[in-house]
């Protein structure tokens, strides 16, 4: 018997789902054994459907899916956390099995549809949420669960990283870099989730509250984006051995777990330093299996939607052989996250300041106030309008609470700093 299929969304991931559907049916039938039936696909728009001969199952009422016997999987994939979350909710209320391509909700609300997943002894499926095409929650939760991991950082936001490899090696600004990244639809007509960080954050949080098997959410992820990076810091980092990346970093320490998105300087012996353009990749650390890296293309209707009907397929699996829900909520343990300010680390940081005598004595003596040590401070290019130049400091580890006192006190320096500062912390 056919397992019924139940598809909410058919936008640009949702299309490559039926597509993979139809498609590829019998293939799955012929080689895995597994049979599954399109029922019924909802959206507000029947022009997907009816593209693709299929306005005879469509329904703009979600509640058609949910309340239809004949469906055994519902996929959602219209996003956001309001109804989104009362499709997934009501679908597993109604003993449906769920796949979702939904970061927002599950950073926001996975406990809560965690929990009635298994309440209900239902699966809940999640792989799309995060890298698109890559596995990696699948790796967390089965292959590497036998380590105590240690740290999860990646590049998982395509479109910051186009903007940063093209400013990199090209040279372009950070409002040429964007429009390029529109104009080729990597990036939306409104960027702010991609450039100021929010995308990575959701994603992160999802990642960490699995491999720490303890419950992060978005709001618990310091996020900061890539407007203030200008090609000149990316220069700098070069000419030091370093790229600069928009990292979801997430470690186990002594004293809890440290999440955050920000700019980052990586060496460039980093396996994360040579992922370039729209592409992700996510770096695991564990104790027995050592290093490892997942890496592909993070986005897309072809990348997401094999995620979704991988997903799809082993939940119709499971089904067909009679299995329960093998991996439920593992987000079980009780760790203090790290607050930002304790973070330590080492610093870049750069200032447009007064070309005159007595500048650098004057920061000088600010930095030691806060005991913050530099390791090397530069001046980068000539005097530029105005009788400016930029100063490139480099510190010791110090902490972010330091730094940040320190730099608001620089700033605060009469006739000194001329424009915002540059902080980019550097990953060792």
């Amino acid at each position: 018997m056919a397992i019924g299929i139940g598809l909410v969304g058919t936008g640009t991931v949702g299309g490559g789902c039926i597509d993979i559907i139809q498609q590829h049916r019998e293939s799955f039938k012929q080689h895995f054994g597994i049979d599954i039936e399109l029922k019924r696909v909802c959206s507000l728009s029947v022009d997907e459907a009816r593209a693709r001969g299929l306005e005879g199952i469509f329904t703009k009422d979600y509640r058609d899916i949910v309340n239809d016997p004949g469906i055994d999987i519902v996929i959602e994939l219209i996003g956001g956390t309001t109804v989104a979350r009362n499709i997934v909710c009501e679908a597993l209320a109604a003993g449906k099995n769920v796949v979702t391509a939904n970061k927002a909700l599950m950073a926001t609300h996975g406990k809560e549809v965690m929990e009635l997943a298994g309440t209900m002894k239902k699966e809940l499926f999640f792989e799309a949420s995060v890298g698109g095409g890559i596995p990696i929650i699948d790796p967390l939760k089965h292959s590497l669960i036998a380590n105590r991991i240690s740290t999860v950082m990646g590049i998982v936001n395509g479109t910051t990283n186009y903007m940063l490899t093209r400013m990199s090696e090209d040279g372009l600004d950070y409002d040429t870099a964007l429009r390029e990244a529109q104009d080729r639809g990597f990036a939306e007509a409104n960027p702010t989730a991609d450039v100021d960080g929010l995308d990575a954050a959701a994603k992160i949080a999802i990642l960490a509250s699995i491999a720490f098997n303890t419950r992060i959410t978005i709001d618990d992820v310091y996020a900061e984006g890539i407007r203030s990076i200008a090609p000149l810091d990316l220069e700098a980092a070069r000419d030091m051995g370093y790229c600069v990346k928009l990292l979801a970093i997430a470690h186990r320490k002594e004293d809890g777990i440290d999440v955050r998105v920000h700019p980052t300087m990586l060496p460039l012996t980093h396996p994360l330093a040579s992922v370039n353009g729209v592409f992700n990749a996510i770096y695991v650390v564990g104790d027995s299996v050592g290093e490892t890296m997942f890496f592909g293309e993070g986005a897309g209707a072809g990348p997401a939607a094999s995620a979704v009907m991988g997903d799809v397929l082993e939940c119709a699996r499971h089904l067909q052989a009679g299995i329960a829900p093998l991996v439920g909520c593992t987000c079980t343990d009780t760790v203090p996250l790290v607050a930002m300010e304790g973070l330590h680390t080492k610093y870049y940081i750069r200032f447009a300041v007064a070309d005159r005598a007595g500048v650098l004595a004057a920061m000088a003596n600010v930095f030691a106030d806060h005991e913050v040590s530099v390791h090397s401070v530069m001046q980068r290019g000539t005097k530029g309008e105005g009788g400016k130049v930029d100063l490139v400091y480099v510190t010791h580890t110090a902490c972010e609470a330091s730094v940040r006192a320190a730099l608001s006190d620089i700033v605060k320096l009469e006739n000194v700093v001329c424009a915002e500062p540059s902080l980019i912390r550097v990953e060792g």
